[in-house]
C-alpha cells in the first residue's frame, strides 16, 4: 500500500516538474485531463495511506481488535496508563491534522464519506481525552468489570494457545482494575464522578463476579470447559491461582465503590457540575446528534413530538371505547396481569416470535439483506436488575451470530404490548439487519463497515419500529399503543436529557414527566432516567435520527412519484454503513437525483 502512494507520489512530481521545463504552450484537453487525473490518483493515494496508518496504529494499541483480525498481539488489554492515553490523544491530534489536509476536491463520493467517517471517529477520540472521560469508566447500566466479564464469558479454550491467551488476560487484569480506581479516585478530586443517586445498588454487579472459591467464579467455566488433555495439574493450579487474584480485584474495586466513591458521589444529576461541564455536554450532542443543535433546540422539538404523539395515543384510546383519560389508561396497560409474560421462557418465546414474523416481511422493505444469522437470549442475570428491557449485541468474531438481548428480570415490568416494537428495533429490521449490511460490505474499508454512529443507528432502529406499522406486526390497538408509547419514550428523551443537564430538572421531574407520557413501566422509567444521567446526550440520538430518515423518505417520495420503490429507498440509506446524518442526506440527494434522470437509450 505504501509503494502504490509513493510511485503516485513520484509520477505526480515527474509530470509535474516537465511541465514546468517545457515550452509555454497552452496543455491540450488530454495533457489537462490527465493533470486532472493524477491529482485525483494522488489525493486518493494519500487517503488511502492514511488510512493504513490509522488501522495499523489502532491495531496496535488494540489487543481486542488486533486478535479479531488473526493477529497475536503482546497484550490482552489495551495500556491504559496515562502515559499511553496521552500518546494517544497526540497520535490521534497527528493523523486529524492529515486528513483535514486531504483535497476533498479530488475524491471519489465514497472517498469522501470514507474521510469524514475517520473525521468523525478521530475527533471524538481527541475530545475524550481533552474532557477526561476515562475518569468516569462506568454508567448505570455498565462498567468496565461487566466487560470484562462478558469477554470471559465469550471465551472458548480449544487448544494451548487459546488457554495461553486467556491466562495472560487473567494476569493483567489485576493492575487493569487498579489504574481504573485510580483515574476514579482522580475524578473525585475534581467532582467528575457519576451522580450518587444513579449508584444505588450498583455494587451488586460487582459482587456477582467476587467467588469464595476459583471454581465458583464466572472466570473459571471456561477452563471447565476446555479439552481434558489440557487439565493437566499444572494448568489447572495456574488457572485456580489467576482467578484467585482477579477475584481480589473486584472485591478491590467493590470495596472502593462502597467505602469511598458512593458514599462520596455527587448529589448534583447535571453534567454541568463536571469541570467544563456545559462544553462537554455540547460536545456530546454533536457527537451523538452529529448535527450542531444546541440543548434548547432539542428541547423544543422534543416537546412537540410529544404533544405530536399524544394526540394519536388519545385516537387510540377513543377508539378503544376506554372509560377514563389517556393517564389512567396507561396505568391500566401497567397493572392489568394480562400484558405480561408469566416466565422468562414466555417472554422470550414470543420475543423470538415476533422477530421470525418480521422476518418474513423483510422481502417487502428490502432487495438487499444480510447473511449473519441471530439469535435472541436473556440479558445475563449478573447486569440485568439495572440493564434496559433490551439490547442488540454484534456478534465478536465471524463464527458466530449476533444476538437480541431481552430482559427477563423484573417480568411485571417488560409489558408484551411494547415487545414488537422493541423486537423490531434491537432484531430486524432495526440493528441487527443494519449492522450486519455494514459489516458484510467487504468492498468499503473497515472504518465504514464496523464504526457505529448513534445517530444514524438509533435513528433506523426507531425507524424500524414505524415500518411494522406497515407490515401489519402490531396487530391490535394495544401493540399500536405500545409502538407510539416507544416513540414518546424517544421523544421526551429529548426533552429529560436536556432537562436534567442543562436546565435544572431534578430527577423526580424527569421521572414524574415519562410516568405521565408514556406506558413504560416506573422500573423501566427509572432505570432510563439512571442511565440519561449517567450518558450524557446518548439518548437524544434516536429521534433526531428518525426524524431525519423520515424526512429524507418523504422526500424521495414527493419527487420520485411512482418512481419511487421503498426496498430502494431503503437500501439506498443502508449503503454506505453507519453515517452522520449530513452525509446521509447527501446520499440520498444522490439517490433521488440519479433515480430522477431518465435513463438514455442505446
Amino acid at each position: 500500500m505504501k509503494k502504490r502512494f509513493y510511485s503516485i507520489a513520484l509520477a505526480v512530481s515527474v509530470a509535474l516538474a516537465v511541465g514546468a521545463c517545457g515550452s509555454t504552450t497552452p496543455p491540450t484537453v488530454e495533457q489537462a485531463s490527465t493533470k486532472t487525473e493524477m491529482l485525483q490518483n494522488q489525493a486518493s493515494a494519500q487517503l488511502i495511506k492514511l488510512l493504513d496508518d490509522i488501522w495499523q496504529y489502532e491495531l496496535s494499541t488494540s489487543p481486542g481488535m488486533a486478535k479479531s483480525r488473526g493477529q497475536k498481539p503482546k497484550r490482552a488489554l489495551s495500556d491504559i496508563s496515562i502515559a499511553a492515553l496521552n500518546s494517544e490523544a497526540m497520535q490521534y491530534q497527528t493523523f486529524l491534522t492529515a486528513l483535514e489536509e486531504v483535497d476533498t476536491a479530488q475524491l471519489t463520493d465514497s472517498e469522501n464519506i470514507t474521510l469524514l467517517m475517520q473525521k468523525y471517529r478521530i475527533q471524538n477520540y481527541v475530545d475524550m481525552h481533552k474532557f477526561k472521560e476515562y475518569r468516569v469508566p462506568i454508567t448505570s447500566e455498565y462498567g468496565f468489570h461487566s466487560g470484562l466479564g462478558r469477554q470471559a464469558s465469550n471465551t472458548s479454550i480449544k487448544n494451548a494457545e487459546q488457554l495461553k491467551d486467556y491466562m495472560m488476560l487473567l494476569s493483567e487484569m489485576p493492575d487493569h482494575f487498579s489504574q481504573q480506581i485510580a483515574y476514579m479516585q482522580e475524578g473525585m478530586q475534581v467532582g467528575q464522578v457519576q451522580p450518587k443517586v444513579v449508584l444505588r445498588g450498583y455494587e451488586e454487579s460487582v459482587l456477582a463476579f467476587i467467588a469464595q472459591t476459583p471454581d465458583e467464579s464466572p472466570f473459571y467455566q471456561a477452563f471447565e470447559k476446555m479439552p481434558e488433555e489440557l487439565k493437566t495439574a499444572q494448568n489447572m493450579q495456574a488457572a485456580e491461582a489467576a482467578i484467585a487474584k482477579v477475584s481480589e480485584s473486584y472485591q478491590q474495586f467493590y470495596d472502593f465503590l462502597t467505602n469511598d466513591y458512593i458514599p462520596m458521589a455527587k448529589q448534583d444529576i447535571s453534567v454541568k457540575t463536571w469541570p467544563a461541564g456545559e462544553a462537554f455536554y455540547q460536545n456530546r450532542i454533536k457527537y451523538y446528534t452529529t448535527t450542531d443543535m444546541t440543548a434548547e433546540e432539542i428541547h423544543q422539538l422534543g416537546l412537540s413530538e410529544v404533544a405530536r404523539i399524544r394526540a394519536e395515543m388519545q385516537t387510540i384510546v377513543d377508539e378503544l371505547e376506554f372509560d377514563g383519560n389517556i393517564n389512567q389508561f396507561i396505568e391500566f396497560l401497567r397493572t392489568d396481569p394480562r400484558f405480561y409474560a408469566q416466565t422468562p421462557e414466555d417472554l422470550l418465546i414470543t420475543a423470538s416470535y415476533i422477530a421470525k414474523k418480521m422476518d418474513a416481511q423483510l422481502p417487502k422493505l428490502f432487495k438487499k439483506l444480510p447473511r449473519t444469522p441471530y439469535g435472541v437470549a436473556p440479558v445475563p442475570e449478573s447486569i440485568a436488575p439495572k440493564y434496559t428491557t433490551g439490547r442488540y449485541v454484534s456478534p465478536s468474531s465471524d463464527d458466530q451470530p449476533g444476538y437480541y438481548w431481552v430482559n427477563t428480570y423484573a417480568l411485571d415490568k417488560r409489558p408484551l404490548y411494547a415487545l414488537p416494537a422493541l423486537t423490531l428495533h434491537e432484531a430486524v429490521p432495526g440493528h441487527h439487519l443494519q449492522i450486519s449490511l455494514a459489516a458484510e460490505m467487504t468492498e468499503l474499508p473497515e472504518v465504514r463497515r464496523s464504526t457505529y454512529i448513534s445517530a444514524f443507528g438509533e435513528g433506523w432502529g426507531l425507524y424500524s419500529e414505524y415500518l411494522g406499522l406497515e407490515v401489519g406486526i402490531y396487530t391490535d390497538p394495544y401493540d399500536n399503543f405500545g409502538r407510539l408509547s416507544y416513540e414518546m419514550w424517544r421523544a421526551c428523551r429529548l426533552v429529560v436529557d436536556t432537562g436534567m443537564h442543562m436546565f435544572g430538572w431534578s430527577r423526580d421531574k424527569a421521572l414524574n414527566y415519562m410516568l405521565e407520557n408514556t406506558a413504560l413501566s416506573e422500573h423501566n422509567v427509572r432505570t432510563e432516567i439512571d442511565r440519561y444521567i449517567s450518558w450524557p446526550a446518548q439518548a437524544l440520538s434516536y429521534k433526531i435520527g428518525e426524524i431525519k430518515i423520515k424526512q429524507l423518505r418523504a422526500e424521495a417520495e414527493e419527487r420520485l412519484g411512482d418512481k419511487f420503490d421503498v426496498r430502494e429507498f431503503h437500501d439506498a440509506v443502508l449503503a454506505h454503513g453507519s453515517v452522520p446524518l449530513f452525509v446521509l442526506e447527501q446520499n440520498i440527494q444522490r439517490f433521488i437525483e440519479q433515480k430522477s434522470t431518465p435513463v438514455k437509450g442505446n
